[in-house]
């Protein structure tokens, strides 16, 4: 994302929206109310009125609207915000919807920032340009393969196969293996021009052999391959491998990555007894402490006064607020321990009689839990 121009008097900011990851953010940036204007096309209502609607000539205008539905539809990478127009050539006060995408240029009009809204620019600002980055997470007869860039997690192929077991002919076993290993290079080859590193996962010896497949068909494939072992395969070896921090050198460069970690190491400092707060209640008696470092919340929950009210608070600390999807699976580990949560600089307990935390169970009990 990068900013145009911002007008500090009226907090009007023109942004170019460069990443698919753009799109998540400006989704979660628009809120019922705000003004979005962007380049877009109208059909000409000085069109002779015989001409049918469907038939009059669409003239790209700039229109601005005041929202009223934001959609993010993230398989087709786009976000359609819909509203009265408010400033145009004509049509004043009809609806229309604004169809963004990626390199696309929008103006919103923001007079004031929240805590999370600052986050999710300041997060855009610093995408430098989201780098892709392919995993597979494979095994014999069970892979899968995607992409990641930036907030991004596309899925390439499941490639699932029976291969002949022992009570067939080896040769045949043979066959399928050699086949099934040819249909991941293949993919992984197609896959992999504009990526920056290729991680190849999985728990058996299938990771080794497809890198050394690699290495003798595609070199320069190979040289960004970085082989890495998980206790699964499939989208399953994918969240593991995410959320483990094994890869992190390659996968630093990606916030879907980042997002997994940070929400595996919430799960960590829970399980530990002291380190986290979990619910409303709690976060906001770790944020009077001074005692968190790192707060996590939904993108579900950011429309909530009340939890806006806390990250708000949050701005006047050194925490790091990160905005987590509830759509992927670290988003629906954290929406099972109510949707805001923190990971804690020191060990702090509760003094309230209620915490309000829903989700799993500490390790052990906390004070006044």
């Amino acid at each position: 994302m990068r900013l145009l121009s911002r007008d500090a008097t009226t907090g009007l900011h023109r942004l170019r929206l460069e990443t698919p990851s753009d799109l998540w953010r400006i989704s979660r940036l628009v809120r019922p109310g705000d003004l979005v204007g962007a380049s877009t096309t109208r059909r000409d209502p000085e069109a002779p009125l015989d001409v049918p609607g469907a038939e009059r000539t669409r003239r790209r205008v700039y229109l601005a609207v005041r929202a009223e539905q934001v959609e993010f539809h993230g398989f087709s990478q786009h976000v359609r915000i819909t509203g009265p127009i408010v400033e145009g050539p004509f049509d004043i006060g009809r609806h229309h919807t604004l169809d963004l995408a990626e390199g696309d240029d929008v103006s919103i009009l923001k007079p004031t920032l929240t805590a999370a809204e600052r986050a999710l620019l300041d997060e855009g600002f610093s995408g430098k340009g989201d780098p892709a980055i392919v995993v597979a997470a494979v095994d014999w007869g069970d892979s899968s393969i995607v992409r990641l860039r930036g907030r991004a997690i596309d899925p390439i192929a499941d490639v699932r196969r029976t291969i002949a077991g022992k009570r067939f002919d080896a040769r045949q076993g043979e066959r399928d293996r050699s086949a099934y290993l040819d249909e991941l290079v293949t993919v992984l080859v197609r896959e992999a021009g504009d990526a920056v590193a290729v991680v190849v996962a999985g728990p058996g010896f299938l990771k080794e052999e497809l890198s050394r497949r690699l290495a003798e068909t595609a070199p320069e494939v190979a040289r960004r391959v970085r082989v890495y072992p998980a206790s699964e395969s499939g989208r399953a070896g994918v969240d593991e491998l995410l959320r483990s921090g094994r890869a992190s050198e390659v996968l630093r460069a990606s916030v879907a990555a980042e997002e997994a970690e940070v929400v595996e190491r919430l799960i960590r400092a829970l399980s530990g007894g002291s380190r986290a707060a979990v619910g409303r209640r709690e976060v906001a008696e770790a944020l009077d402490a001074g005692a968190i470092e790192t707060l996590l919340v939904a993108e579900t929950l950011l429309p909530d006064p009340e939890v806006a009210a806390i990250l708000d608070r949050s701005r006047g600390q050194r925490a790091r607020l990160f905005v987590v999807r509830a759509s992927e699976a670290a988003g629906e580990r954290l929406v099972g321990l109510g949707g805001i949560a923190a990971i804690l600089r020191y060990d702090w307990t509760s003094s309230s009689p209620a915490t309000g935390s829903t989700g799993s169970p500490r390790a052990a009990p906390r004070t006044g839990a």
